[in-house]
């Protein structure tokens, strides 16, 4: 590499200069104390953990995006996290072990070899909650309004849409279907990738059963409305019966307690890792083409660690929200202090910082700060210029 771009970073790795790192660390402070009013706990999961237990029985496309390397110590395989949820299923049915529900909330670095959208590129900050231990549907409107509720203390202004569907849904009309498990993959594959071509052409690979119910899933998204249009495509099915009335309840709950949150039911949302088993969500800002906030039950990680757990969560990319975040305003005008050996300035520069007050130390006489004010020597004290207080 030459000299003139040994700046530069990997595609889709980037890094946050002064302000805007300053905004996402007010906002992360925020949002993780939100999380702490409604009962949730942080806890800090580690930056890489033994792929054995990092990505087992998750699914493989989780395995693709994670960035793997050996570890000198062990000669084990090692892995960076690519999402924190994992992680958090294993603290929970190992690390805490802990009897009833248990809820836990996060913030931390990821890295994936591929960016999953635009907006994050490679190294997104996750901050999520996750609720262990229930199965009640008041676990999964729990955490929806948690998350909603992030983004009302963010101070997001533009309009937001909750994108909402059930993988129970999926799951009844073709994982039980007894096809091929590679044609079952390339269908779940299309329908994540929303690619009408590829669904096409694999229903004329299907019995006729199963590609009129694939057509009929197809078309189920848009408005509330379409709840009551799966109801009359499926009547027979009751795991479709009882994910469309897991839906009608959460949907109540959200209306009535975010009415200016638009909502848009997709029955054929499969975004997100394939570990997710029941409710699937996805929050969206007006003018984002990528969702900046993604959840959903999933029920069957914890049991590779011995403890089957019901678990629902969500997680935010910070990155992605930021710059649509209230900002975070300085707390207070920099202070100057000249360099001085002075005894009583060095105690009027501890009580300062004690009380909050930024002070600066002058390595560069004759270079101001903007905005700045200045600690001066008068009458014997140590004052900050133009008050009156030491």
């Amino acid at each position: 590499m030459s000299t003139e771009n040994r700046w530069l970073l990997p595609e889709g790795i980037d890094e946050l200069l002064p302000e805007r790192a300053a905004q996402l660390e007010a906002l992360r402070r925020r949002l993780l104390d939100q999380c702490a009013t409604w009962g949730y706990r942080y806890v800090i999961p580690p930056l890489v953990e033994f792929t054995d237990s990092l990505l087992i029985g998750l699914g493989a496309d989780l395995d693709v995006v994670t960035c793997k390397f050996t570890d000198q110590m062990s000669g084990r395989m090692l892995g960076v996290r690519a999402d924190i949820t994992p992680q958090t299923a294993r603290m929970d049915a190992h690390s805490l072990a802990e009897e009833g529900v248990t809820r836990l909330c996060y913030a931390g670095s990821t890295l994936q070899s591929t960016p999953q959208s635009v907006i994050s590129g490679r190294a997104p900050i996750q901050l999520g909650a996750e609720l262990f231990g229930s199965s009640a549907i008041e676990a999964d409107s729990e955490i929806i309004g948690l998350m909603l509720s992030t983004f009302q203390c963010a101070g997001v202004s533009r309009p937001l849409t909750l994108d909402i569907g059930h993988i129970g849904i999926y799951d009844a009309l073709f994982s039980d279907a007894g096809l091929d498990p590679e044609l079952e993959d390339q269908i779940f594959d299309a329908l994540q990738r929303k690619s009408a071509p590829d669904i096409e052409r694999l229903s004329a690979s299907l019995p006729a059963r199963e590609a009129e119910r694939l057509a009929q899933l197809v078309a189920l998204h848009g408005s509330h409305d379409v709840l009551a249009s799966a109801r009359a495509a499926f009547p027979d099915e009751l795991a479709v019966m009882a994910a469309l009335d897991q839906l009608d309840t959460v949907l109540a709950g959200v209306q009535q307690a975010f009415p200016d949150v638009g909502v848009y039911v997709d029955l054929t949302e499969l975004r997100g890792f394939r570990y997710h088993t029941g409710l699937v969500f996805a929050v969206y800002l007006e003018g984002r083409g990528s969702a900046v906030a993604k959840g959903g039950r999933y029920d069957n990680v914890g049991a590779v660690f011995g403890r089957d757990r019901p678990a629902t969560g969500f997680a935010i990319d910070l990155k992605a929200l930021v710059d649509d975040a209230e900002r975070s305003e300085a707390a207070d005008v920099p202070v100057i202090a000249p360099q001085s050996d002075d005894a009583g300035l060095r105690a009027a520069v501890t009580a300062l910082r004690a009380a909050g007050r930024t002070v600066v130390m002058d390595v560069a006489p004759g270079v101001d700060l903007p905005d700045a004010e200045r600690l001066v020597l008068s009458e014997g004290e140590w004052v900050i210029e133009g008050s009156a207080s030491s």
